[in-house]
């Protein structure tokens, strides 16, 4: 049996530092060095989702680091997920249900729910750690938002509450690495200092002999070990945590390619749905609203959004609804998925207000569906078929459609419930238009290939056995 290991946590300087990703590499790491790991994030903010094998939702990222670690996602491992629905409103999920919408300052501020969700956060990990060794946890945002520590879930306290050693991971990328590092280390509370056990310096670009004499001044400034430096790459696929990273995927057409347009929402969500697509090499995709480029594309897309009339209403507004329904009358494919999907529909109402303000719109009349809002959410795994081959994903939405067909499909123009939709082999020949598809690997081998290469890229510039060392000491 494995000797029992403290938890592990990466907290960060700031957003999209490579926390999720460097957890879900010790998660592998640790599960190929014979322990049984499993990840926590007490409190995620996200709009990309996954269902539970028990119908119940939690953070993609999570659902990931399960996948890195072996095992099947749970509820314990994400116990509270915040899913925006406007700039000061989010969804609350607890334990896989909403349990309503709440306006961020009241969130912030606690005591307005009579839900105690530290307590909900801390005995979900407290069950995690009763059969899990050790557990990967990670932080959200900044460990140094002062306004918010004396109700901050997810970071230093929760890592209090674990008895985890804690590692800071800085972005070289962005800049300010050291201002970043040691201001994040120096705000803290003394007892929170403590917890601080090292610093992995993330996204370096460049000769890496450059920063041995910045390690060096960073751990005399810190009084902190610098346990690692992880270079920038490129050649790793998985799944990011959110629509940050959308920003770097606004390409352009491309000649010679089959140019695969996804519809920018405003409220997009679930844009993994894309990351098999996105890496054929016969395919060109790209986030846009532009006009011009919708028409210009092969296929459209319209995805996954956390708020369908609103983004409805925004693509009738910019012109995005309009050219979407001309490229479709000149022989474009066009694809909705979820609350893409209800867009193409003829009308979608939300009699009981269950999104906003807005009661009913029109939608692109691309397909013969009705679709009506509801407080009630689908949270689903789902088998399929498609043109003959057995096909997996998974279902994440509110509103009820007056179809029961899986997959409603038209003349170049299918709609669907399901996410994943687009990562079965069966659906991209389709749209390829391949007339003898070639055995493609399978989606479950390449994800653990990724994983493979993560862990071997982190091995090779973190220090693990410094790490073991950490979390076996008494």
């Amino acid at each position: 049996m494995s000797k029992k290991l403290h938890p592990l946590m990466f907290v960060g300087t700031g957003s999209d530092v490579g926390k999720s990703i460097l957890a879900a590499a010790f998660c592998r790491i640790f599960r190929q060095d014979g322990y049984a790991p499993a990840p926590f994030k007490a409190q995620n903010m996200a709009l990309n989702s996954y269902a539970t094998p028990d119908g119940l939702e939690i953070g993609r990222a999570q659902a990931v680091q399960a996948e890195a670690a072996g095992i099947p996602c749970e509820t314990d491992m994400n116990p509270l997920l915040l899913k925006p629905s406007s700039d000061h409103t989010s969804q609350v999920v607890l334990h896989g249900k909403p349990v309503g919408n709440q306006h961020a300052y009241d969130y912030w501020r606690r005591g307005v729910s009579d839900i105690d969700y530290r307590k909900e956060v801390c005995q979900a990990f407290d069950r995690l750690a009763s059969r899990f060794n050790p557990i990967v946890m990670e932080g959200a945002g900044s460990i140094s938002e002062l306004n918010l520590r004396d109700t901050d879930l997810v970071n230093l306290p929760m890592a209090r509450h674990a008895h985890a050693d804690v590692l800071l991971v800085g972005d070289i990328d962005r800049g300010g690495v050291f201002a970043s590092v040691y201001g994040s280390i120096a705000l803290q509370k003394p007892e929170d200092r403590k917890l601080i056990k090292g610093i992995i310096i993330n996204k370096f670009r460049g000769d890496m002999r450059l920063f041995d004499e910045g390690r060096q001044m960073l751990e005399n400034l810190c009084g902190v070990p610098v346990l690692g430096v992880v270079p920038y790459y490129k050649d790793i696929y998985i799944d990011e945590e959110d629509s940050v990273a959308l920003e770097q995927k606004r390409r352009q057409l491309i000649a010679g390619k089959l140019n695969v347009a996804v519809v920018l929402l405003r409220h997009i969500s679930n844009y993994t749905d894309f990351g098999t697509l996105e890496r054929h090499p016969r395919v060109n995709l790209f986030y846009t609203n532009n006009i011009s480029d919708l028409e210009q594309a092969d296929i459209i897309i319209v995805p996954g959004t956390k708020s369908t009339l609103d983004d409805l209403m925004e693509l009738r507004r910019n012109g995005c609804a309009q050219a979407i329904v001309r490229a479709h009358r000149d022989g474009k494919m066009v694809i909705g998925i979820c609350g893409g999907y209800q867009m193409l529909g003829i009308s979608v109402d939300d009699p009981d207000g269950v999104e906003g303000s807005i009661a009913s719109l029109p939608g692109l009349g691309l397909l013969p569906i009705h679709t009506t809002m509801s407080a009630e959410k689908t949270t689903r795994q789902v088998s399929f078929q498609f043109n003959g081959q057995p096909c997996q994903g998974y279902e994440i939405h509110q509103g009820v459609s007056d179809t029961e067909e899986a997959i409603m499909q038209t003349d170049h123009c299918i709609g669907t419930y399901i996410h994943g939709f687009l990562d079965n082999q069966s659906v991209i020949d389709y749209l390829l238009g391949t007339k003898q598809p070639v055995a493609a690997q399978d989606a479950d081998s390449f994800k653990n290939e990724q994983y493979n290469k993560l862990a071997a890229h982190v091995r090779q510039y973190v220090d693990i056995p410094r790490i073991y060392e950490i979390l076996s000491h008494d």
